[in-house]
């Protein structure tokens, strides 16, 4: 089952469910990518139908911001919960050291890779990182592209972890697919997050929905337009959907 917000789909589904589908694509082999949906997803994808096809085409989108958790819930949804994106993770993590499924990281700074590795690889006992690279922050080249599908192919990994940021990893996700024979998961800032780079909100602004403000005031310059300018659309255009004033694509 799922639900289209301002018509992006959003899955009904929780922590456990999530994880237990990514796993098993993961073990058979299957090459799969999976969103973690927040407002500025929706957002990017209501303004572009090339972006909403990528995301709608997507073997799972989670809801990981809580304004989305609270229009499932309008929608019928009762006891929808957020599926937060590194605690996700997480969760999918402790699920490959269990069943010895091989993994990989794609995205970040280098430092930042290198210090979400000797984390993870402390977290979880028996943890299996046989593929990391941090990319260049501009396009690649297909020489580039070429070498980190390559990578990827030959070191094994059946879960592709992508830290490259929303739209840029969930069009890489869908460029690739068919390629990379691993189970992708765009997980945004959860390499930061969990590397200890930046600081997560704490559990009450999670919850209130407030996480925004708080990433807001730690990178105003670079968040500033995505929770300024964004939110505030997203609200209208939900209120103006609920109204009847417009109806969902």
């Amino acid at each position: 089952m799922n639900i289209n917000i301002l018509g992006m789909r959003v899955d009904v589904t929780d922590y456990a469910a999530a994880a237990e589908k990514i796993s098993g694509w993961a073990r058979a082999g299957a090459g799969r990518y999976v969103c973690v949906a927040n407002v500025h997803m929706v957002m990017e994808a209501y303004d572009s139908a090339e972006f909403q096809a990528v995301v709608n085409q997507a073997d799972l989108v989670v809801p990981d911001g809580m304004p989305l958790v609270w229009c499932m819930r309008l929608k019928g949804v009762e006891g929808q919960g957020r599926v937060y994106g590194p605690q996700l993770t997480l969760r999918v993590l402790e699920r490959a050291a269990d069943e010895g499924i091989a993994v990989g990281l794609l995205g970040g700074e280098a430092q930042v890779l290198e210090a979400l590795k000797d984390r993870l690889k402390e977290r979880f006992q028996g943890l299996k990182v046989v593929f990391a690279h941090s990319p260049p922050f501009r396009p690649l080249s297909a020489e580039e592209e070429k070498r980190i599908v390559e990578g990827v192919r030959s070191s094994g990994a059946r879960l592709l972890f992508i830290g490259l940021g929303c739209p840029r990893q969930e069009r890489w996700m869908a460029e690739h697919l068919g390629r990379v024979p691993a189970v992708m998961l765009g997980v945004g800032a959860a390499f930061d997050f969990l590397a200890g780079h930046k600081r997560q909100a704490p559990r009450w602004m999670q919850g209130a929905g407030l996480e925004w403000l708080f990433r807001l005031i730690q990178e105003p310059r670079r968040l500033w337009r995505r929770y300024l300018v964004q939110n505030p659309r997203f609200i209208a255009l939900n209120a103006a959907e609920w109204l009847g004033i417009i109806h969902p694509r």
